[in-house]
């Protein structure tokens, strides 16, 4: 599971340095200093935290003294609105990729995951990007020179970090890391023409969407939330509009994932219409069918998979952008099988995962543990529970494998209704499997 951490309260609390216990004790000093008595206990907070009780209103204003913050704000903005630390995006603007980057890259340095964006952030980033056009990029005269091969060298050895085959990938995130740092270092203080900032900025773009998976491969939503977002940034400065689309997709996956599908198609309704290239508003239209899936709205999920097969069609004598060239139809199928799965129709769920499945070009190996685990959840839905096992065991080895506890946790969030046949073949084998670190 990640290690987000979802409540303002908790975010604010962390960041003070400040464990449950240490935070009620603040409480109750607060009380103190007002010549009142508090019974805030460490067991308190957590079930304010969890969200299982909201604090008081007198609990509220010694929390505020407590973190400092007007008592005007308690009122005006309600829980848990007014406590520190809320999430914000940073707007789109000529100069807003390197401080969007350098965001993403200090989130990844701290080892605590915090919260990540508001559905109304992320809306509201989406339509700002949908609305704005993209600025000419100004020649940058301060600094060391950055000329054609110095960024050839820099866009070749991103294009290598980031094709490496998915088991290789785990061992390359400080590398991907620095190579970003080293990207936005010469995009904030390096002195070049305005094509080379174009280069520069798509290059920044594309390294941080591939960081931003991988980390949401990890389970840290927040980290990959940031680099997304400063993906997104200069994206919009190199005037990449499909990148800058496509990177707003992973966005909204993220949210459907979250179990936040609405937010995910709101976000998709907005990029697919600045959409140019059919592969990249194929991908778009899968992933917006996903979320209206996962709303239960089956027709506006049908007619999505409808645009996203044709779209698909068309793009064949078009070579598609790199960030989405791996769409194929082995990703329709799969994902339109685990759309009817989500609605309810298991039996043509089933055909659609499996002939997708026989498709899906083995160097895929993250997809594929992935595949096959919408492939073990068809199974369980047509009651054949030792199909289910096997593919569910080989996901979860190949997850293990190529160190992506994403996709572990597709196969763990199985497990209950596997316990409920035990001694069916390959059942209690999976079991053993799944508790084995």
């Amino acid at each position: 599971m990640d290690d987000l951490i979802r409540h303002p309260l908790a975010h604010a609390r962390i960041e003070h340095g400040w464990s449950q216990s240490d935070l009620a004790r603040q409480i109750r000093r607060a009380a103190l200093r007002r010549g009142l008595r508090s019974g805030a206990e460490r067991q308190r907070i957590s079930k304010w935290e969890n969200g299982r009780i909201v604090p008081d209103d007198d609990s509220q204003m010694l929390l505020a003294d407590v973190f400092e913050i007007d008592p005007s704000l308690v009122t005006a903005l309600g829980w848990p609105d007014w406590l520190p630390g809320r999430d914000s995006s940073i707007p789109l603007g000529p100069l807003s990729s390197v401080p969007a980057l350098r965001e993403a890259l200090r989130t990844a340095m701290d080892r605590r995951t915090f919260l990540t964006y508001s559905s109304a952030t992320l809306v509201g980033l989406a339509s700002q990007w949908a609305a704005a056009q993209s600025e000419s990029l100004a020649a940058t005269l301060d600094g060391k020179p950055v000329d054609t091969e110095l960024v050839d060298l820099l866009e070749a050895t991103g294009h290598k970090l980031t094709s490496l085959v998915t088991e290789q990938r785990q061992h390359t995130r400080t590398l991907l890391d620095g190579h970003l740092a080293t990207v936005t270092d010469l995009v904030d203080g390096g002195n070049y023409t305005e094509p080379i900032g174009r280069r520069l900025h798509t290059l920044a773009a594309r390294m941080s969407q591939t960081v931003g998976w991988h980390r949401f491969d990890q389970g840290k939503h927040a980290t990959a939330a940031r680099f997304w977002h400063g993906a997104l940034h200069s994206a919009h400065a190199s005037g990449d509009r499909d990148l800058g689309a496509g990177i707003l997709s992973d966005l909204a996956y993220q949210a459907t994932w979250l179990k936040e599908p609405n937010t995910a198609a709101e976000i998709l309704q907005r990029a697919v219409t600045h959409t140019r290239h059919p592969t990249a508003r194929s991908l778009l239209r899968l992933r917006l069918a996903r979320a209206q899936a996962a709303l239960g709205d089956a027709t506006a999920c049908h007619t999505s998979l409808s645009h996203a097969e044709r779209e698909l069609q068309r793009a064949s004598g078009d070579p598609a952008p790199p960030w989405c060239a791996w769409m194929q139809p082995a990703d329709l199928l799969v994902d339109s099988g685990q759309c009817l799965l989500d609605l309810g129709q298991p039996d043509r769920a089933h055909g659609l995962i499996s002939e997708g499945m026989a498709l899906l070009p083995g160097a895929r190996d993250k997809t594929r543990a992935v595949f096959l685990s919408y492939e073990a959840k068809s199974f369980l839905a047509a009651g054949e529970a030792d199909h289910a096992a096997a593919a569910a065991k080989e996901s979860l080895t190949l997850a293990h494998k190529i160190g992506a506890p994403r996709c572990v946790t597709l196969v763990t969030d199985l497990m209950p209704e596997f316990r409920q046949s035990p001694g069916t073949e390959g059942v209690d084998e999976l079991l053993e499997v799944a508790r084995t670190p």
